[in-house]
């Protein structure tokens, strides 16, 4: 923790009502503070149902935020976990600094998006998350790209299953490019159903999050939710329905272009993927890049990117992903080096020759 000067030292005293959800809000041996502590560089000390944080005005602030706000999600019946409070931290850095703004109203200062389903309620943890989540309501296709761990495809489902909950979709589709990794399809043991899954599977994984296991076996036999690769698409069109294409980066031209043309009636569609995660064979132009520049600025189509800021798995997944972009940053800087020494080497050689 960096020292700080006495002038900006400040501390402030927190007293929460309810006694039975002071020990959740704090976590199992005051974890929870700990993790304030941590990210915030102040000190949380806990003292009954009171906890006293020290710290610089700003970090003293944003602690007293993010502890309010997880009290009140306590308050509304929600349990909290470690990617909670790590959202609420996220937030509170982000209201803090609006608190100068007097045209805003104070709840609006924290009011991350929410997507509300009869298992759980989520709140988005960034403010990528609160744009995308934002943007799936306002517009009936949305882009999500960025690197992975940062909650594009889950949010998605989430989104999805919310809508059909409240009865304004009849179907739910989630489709994945079934991009073959050494093994073709028709080589793997089983019926088409057994192929496919295994492509398939982080869209379940999503679904089993948001709905009862009972109510998403119904949805699954009955039609209502569809579980299927890209190339089941061609030929529909998809009225009265969400539908999301996962891993996009990895459709060629021809299919995302078939895929964007299913859309119909009273239709969303929420399209995810990493640009840099291609694994295409080489050579071949991603469906995803190319959506993205030919469809820049057409009316009614949102996109939301996310940065290695956004990650909410694992905080070394986020200096994971670091780690490459920073790579490829010096790969293009050393490759745009060499065409310009190269050149300027042939420039050389022409000036020499005349």
């Amino acid at each position: 923790m960096r020292p700080i000067a006495a002038s900006d030292m400040m501390h402030v005293v927190l007293a929460f009502e309810d006694n039975r959800l002071v020990s959740d809000l704090f976590g199992q041996f005051d974890q929870n503070l700990a993790l304030i502590e941590q990210r915030l560089g102040v000190e949380a000390v806990a003292h009954g149902n009171q906890v006293t944080i020290r710290g610089n005005k700003t970090s003293t602030e944003q602690a007293k935020l993010a502890l309010e706000s997880l009290y009140t999600r306590l308050q509304g019946g929600h349990d909290i976990t470690p990617g909670d409070v790590d959202g609420a931290i996220r937030l509170a850095e982000v209201a803090e600094a609006q608190l100068s703004l007097p045209t805003m109203e104070p709840k609006s200062r924290m009011a991350f998006a929410q997507i509300a389903t009869r298992r759980k309620t989520l709140v988005a943890r960034t403010a990528a998350q609160d744009a995308y989540v934002r943007a799936m309501d306002r517009s009936d296709l949305t882009f999500g790209v960025g690197p992975a761990g940062t909650g594009k495809t889950f949010l998605a489902v989430a989104y999805a299953a919310a809508l059909l909950e409240r009865g304004e979709i009849d179907r739910m589709i989630l489709s994945r490019p079934a991009v073959e990794a050494g093994e073709r399809l028709g080589f793997l043991p089983g019926d088409m159903k057994d192929k496919v899954d295994p492509y398939l599977r982080p869209l379940y994984d999503g679904l089993n999050e948001m709905m009862a296991p009972e109510k998403l076996e119904r949805g699954l036999e009955s039609g209502m939710i569809e579980v299927a690769p890209l190339a089941f698409m061609r030929g529909r069109t998809l009225s009265n329905a969400i539908v999301i294409l996962d891993e996009a980066q990895n459709t060629t031209t021809m299919q995302m272009k078939m895929f964007l043309t299913r859309l119909g009636e009273n239709s969303k569609m929420i399209v995810t993927g990493d640009p840099s995660q291609v694994d295409l064979p080489p050579g071949q132009m991603s469906g995803l890049r190319e959506a993205l520049k030919i469809l820049s600025g057409v009316e009614g189509i949102s996109r939301v990117d996310f940065t290695e800021s956004d990650v909410v798995r694992h905080e070394l997944v986020a200096r994971i992903v670091g780690a490459y972009d920073n790579d490829s940053r010096r790969r293009l800087e050393a490759k745009e080096r060499r065409q310009a020494e190269e050149a300027a080497k042939v420039n050389e050689e022409q000036g020499s020759q005349e």
